[in-house]
C-alpha cells in the first residue's frame, strides 16, 4: 500500500488487478444469469463469447473495472446484457452507416433503446442504468470535452435522445448550458425523436428514425469542420471529444484504457485467417528438447540453488499453510479401506457372534473409510524470452515454493521451459534467405523446449535442477502456442485424472523473424488458437500468470501479478484459487 498526500492510502498494482478481477468475474457471472448465454466473460477488460469479443458500442458503457466503482460496472453489464437480449445485431450492422460520426450516434441511440426495455420486475437494473448514465455525463461535461463545439452538439444530441426515450430531463446540471445548443436542433430532430419514443419496441422502424438523427449530427459535424479556421485546433477538438464519446467504440479495436496493470496487446493476424487457421513451420530441423541442468556446470548449479534457497528464506512463506490451501482446492476425497466398530453402516460379519453373546453391544457395524486424495499433475510452463530475466529470482522463488507445497500433498508436477535456439530466426532463417525467402514461412526461428524437473521426480531430487532457472543466456525470444501444444502433450501422457498447465509470461509471443516474415500478430493467433482448442477438448486446465501483465486475452483463467514489490502469503492465496478453480473464470 502506498500513501497519498494528505494520509489517504492508495492501493498497490496487485491489489488493483486483483479488484479488477473480481469485479469482472461478478459481472460476467451477471451477464451469463440475464442473457442465459455461459460463453460469456471478461479478458483484457473486454468482454467475450466464447472466442468472439462482444463490442460495447456506448461510451456511458465504457468503464475500467480497476478504478470505477462497482455499481457503475455492474450497471455497464447491465446495458450490455440489455443490448444482446434485445438488439438484433445482423439487422443492425445491415442498417449501421459508414460515416464515423453518424455511426457513433446511431450506435449510441441504438443503446438507449435496449436500455428502456427493461424488466420492469427489476427496477435495480434501470436504476443502475440511470446513474450510470448521469455519472458519465457529469464527468464527461467537467472534464471540458463540451466546450469545442462538436463536443457540445454530441452530448447535446445524446441528452435529448435519451430525455425522450426516458420520459426524464435532461441533466439538471447542464440543462442551462446545453439550452440554447438544443433548441437549435429542436426543429430538425422534433419528428425523429418523437419516432423514437414511439418505436422503441420494434428495432427495424426506430432504426429509421435513428438514422435521421445520425444524418442530422453527421451533417452538423462536417459544418462545423469547414467552419473552423484553424485545422490543428478542431482537430485536437475532434480527437478530444472521440476520446471521450470512447469514439474508438471498439469497432476501431483499440486498447482498453485504465491504470494497473496493462492488458496484453493482440490483433488479427491476416496471414493465419488466409492460410484457414493453419499454423505454418518452416522447418524443425534445428529445433531442440534440453534438461536444462545439463546445460549448468554442477558447481555454478550449486551456487544458484544457494541463492535461491537465500531467496525462498527472505520471502517467509508460510510453506505448511500453502500446502493446505493447496490440499483443499485439489483434494477429492477417495475410499481407503474401512472403519470397523461402528454404530452404524454396513454389518460387520465377522462380529455377528459378538452380537449373539452381548444382544445390547451396537458396535458390529463397518463404513468406508475415506481420505482426501490429489489425484492430479501440475504442469508449470516458463517463459524463457529475454524480458523475464529482469523478473527471474521472484518467478523462482514462486516455483519452488509451489512446487515444494504440491509435493507435501502427494500431486506430481514438472517445470518446463520455452525458447528459441537463437535471437532473429538463427539457422532456421538462413535457411529460408537460402531457399529464395518464400512468402509466408510461418514460424522462422529454432524452438528449443527446456525441462527444469520432471513429474516423476520429487522436489527434493529435482532441487539442484530447478535452480537452472538462474542461467541467463537461456532467454532469448517465445514461441508460445507451439510451447502450450507441447506441455499439454506430456500431461496427456500422464494416467492423472486431473491435469493442469500453469503458463508463466510477462508478454506476448514474440519472435522477430517469424513477424517480419508473416505479419506481428502471426505468433499470437497461433497461441489463442491453441488454447482455445485445448480448451475444448478439456482433458488440460490451462491457466496463465501474467508477470506485470495481464494475459486474460490468452487465458480464460488468469492472474495477473506484480512481482516487483516481492511476494506475500495474499499472493500465493490468489495462486492457489486460480489453479483450483473451476474451469471457468
Amino acid at each position: 500500500m502506498d500513501a497519498r498526500p494528505g494520509g489517504a492510502v492508495m492501493p498497490s498494482v496487485q491489489e488493483s488487478a486483483r479488484r479488477q478481477q473480481k469485479v469482472e468475474a461478478l459481472c460476467a457471472a451477471m451477464l451469463r444469469a440475464l442473457t442465459g448465454k455461459p460463453a460469456l466473460h471478461y479478458r483484457g477488460r473486454r468482454l467475450y463469447a466464447g472466442e468472439r469479443r462482444v463490442p460495447v458500442h456506448a461510451p456511458h458503457l465504457a468503464v475500467d473495472p480497476g478504478a470505477d466503482g462497482f455499481t457503475d460496472c455492474r450497471a455497464a453489464a447491465d446495458g450490455v446484457a440489455l443490448r444482446l437480449l434485445h438488439s438484433d445485431a445482423t439487422l443492425h450492422a445491415s442498417l449501421c452507416p459508414a460515416d464515423p460520426v453518424e455511426r457513433l450516434v446511431f450506435e449510441l441511440v441504438e443503446q438507449l433503446r435496449v436500455e428502456t426495455l427493461a424488466p420492469a420486475q427489476m427496477p435495480g437494473l434501470a436504476a443502475n442504468l440511470h446513474a450510470r448514465f448521469a455519472n458519465w455525463s457529469r464527468a464527461f461535461h467537467r472534464s471540458g470535452l463540451t466546450e469545442g463545439s462538436v463536443g457540445i452538439l454530441l452530448y447535446t444530441v445524446t441528452q435529448m435522445c435519451w430525455s425522450r426515450l426516458n420520459s426524464r430531463r435532461v441533466l439538471e446540471e447542464t440543462e442551462d448550458y446545453i439550452e440554447s445548443t438544443r433548441m437549435s436542433l429542436v426543429a430538425a430532430l422534433g419528428t425523429s425523436l418523437a419516432g423514437i419514443r414511439r418505436e422503441r419496441r420494434e428495432q427495424r422502424a426506430y432504426a429509421t428514425h435513428a438514422l435521421e438523427i445520425a444524418r442530422v449530427v453527421g451533417e452538423r459535424v462536417c459544418a462545423e469542420r469547414a467552419a473552423a479556421q484553424d485545422g490543428d485546433a478542431e482537430t485536437q477538438d475532434k480527437d478530444d471529444v472521440k476520446r471521450g464519446f470512447a469514439l474508438l467504440l471498439d469497432f476501431d479495436d483499440g486498447d482498453a484504457a485504465g491504470d494497473g496493470i496493462a492488458a496484453a496487446t493482440t490483433g488479427a493476424s491476416k496471414v493465419f485467417e488466409d492460410a484457414a487457421l493453419a499454423y505454418r513451420v518452416h522447418t524443425t530441423r534445428f529445433d531442440t528438447e534440453i534438461a536444462t541442468a545439463t546445460l549448468v556446470r554442477r558447481a555454478l548449479l550449486a551456487e544458484y540453488r544457494e541463492q535461491l534457497d537465500r531467496r525462498v528464506a527472505e520471502q517467509g512463506v508460510n510453506l505448511a499453510r500453502l500446502a493446505r490451501g493447496l490440499a483443499a482446492v485439489l483434494a477429492r476425497p477417495a475410499q481407503e479401506g474401512w472403519r470397523f466398530g461402528e454404530e452404524e453402516g454396513h454389518i460387520d460379519g465377522r462380529r455377528l457372534a459378538q452380537l449373539i453373546s452381548s444382544p445390547g453391544e451396537r458396535r458390529v457395524f463397518r463404513r468406508e473409510r475415506h481420505v482426501p486424495q490429489a489425484d492430479c499433475v501440475v504442469s508449470f510452463l516458463l517463459d524463457c524470452s529475454g524480458s523475464m530475466k529482469t523478473y527471474i529470482e521472484p518467478v523462482a522463488v514462486m516455483l519452488d515454493v509451489l512446487i515444494r507445497a504440491l509435493g507435501m500433498i502427494d500431486v506430481a508436477t514438472e517445470l518446463l521451459g520455452f525458447t528459441t535456439g537463437a535471437w532473429n530466426g538463427g539457422r532456421a532463417y538462413r535457411d529460408w534467405m537460402n531457399r529464395g525467402r518464400p512468402r509466408h514461412p510461418g514460424r522462422l526461428n529454432e524452438v528449443c523446449h527446456l525441462v527444469f524437473k520432471e513429474a516423476d521426480r520429487g522436489w527434493r531430487r529435482a532441487r539442484a535442477d530447478i535452480a537452472a532457472l538462474f542461467k541467463g543466456d537461456l532467454f532469448r525470444e517465445g514461441i508460445d502456442g507451439e510451447a502450450v501444444d507441447w506441455a499439454c502433450n506430456r500431461l496427456l501422457a500422464r494416467s492423472a485424472s486431473r491435469r493442469i498447465l500453469v503458463v508463466i509470461s510477462d508478454g506476448c509471443p514474440s519472435d522477430s523473424a517469424t513477424g517480419l516474415a508473416n505479419d506481428p500478430f502471426y505468433l499470437d493467433n497461433h497461441l489463442k488458437d491453441v488454447v482455445a482448442r485445448r480448451e475444448r477438448e478439456g482433458q488440460v486446465e490451462i491457466v496463465g500468470i501474467g508477470v506485470g501483465l495481464d494475459l486474460s486475452p490468452f487465458y480464460r483463467r488468469s492472474l495477473a501479478t506484480d512481482m516487483t514489490q516481492g511476494l506475500d502469503n495474499a499472493l500465493f492465496a490468489d495462486i492457489v484459487q486460480l489453479i483450483g478453480g473451476s474451469r471457468r473464470r
